[in-house]
């Protein structure tokens, strides 16, 4: 008679705990950046974050509760993501000879990467995390499928 081997799936715990903060943000902890990983450091040394060799330093105390680390962290990949998105934008919408629309961050919980809203594009902060081949694809994408704003004639104008 063959016994069955059961699959490693059908082992996990539905029911299983999240991690806890104090292990996913602490010294050391890596930080999903453009598609690469940084090391999370805490330098009393600097005056706001840096990036440098690969390490995100924050300006913090080794004392930091991992609150405190996780809003400093994500406080700067917010500012990065404002920064390397707002440029892409910029980018594709001179390639399709367009005004570069208004950019601002979503942080839904659900929700496509960018959506159009009010004149404006709408793109989720994580995108960040992504190589920056994914960013500009996105970026392209969402400047391609805004409607075209056409030029009208000023009905006032002296002509």
């Amino acid at each position: 008679m063959a016994t069955r081997k059961h699959q490693p799936q059908l082992a996990l715990r539905l029911d299983a705990e999240a991690p806890a903060a104090t292990a996913r943000w602490r010294d050391g902890t890596l930080l999903a950046y453009l598609g690469e990983s940084v090391v999370l450091k805490l330098d009393t040394h600097c005056k706001e974050a840096l990036l440098a060799d690969g390490e995100l330093h924050l300006p913090l105390p080794p004392q930091a509760t991992p609150r405190q680390i996780q809003d400093a962290a994500e406080s700067w990949l917010r500012a990065c993501a404002v920064r390397v998105i707002a440029a892409q934008v910029i980018m594709a919408a001179r390639g399709l000879d367009r005004p570069a629309p208004k950019v601002l961050l979503s942080f839904s919980a659900r929700g496509s990467w960018a959506q159009a809203d009010d004149g404006g594009l709408r793109f989720h902060w994580r995108l960040i995390e992504q190589p920056l081949e994914i960013i500009v694809h996105v970026v392209e994408r969402a400047v391609a499928g805004l409607p075209r704003v056409e030029a009208t004639r000023d009905l006032f104008a002296l002509a």
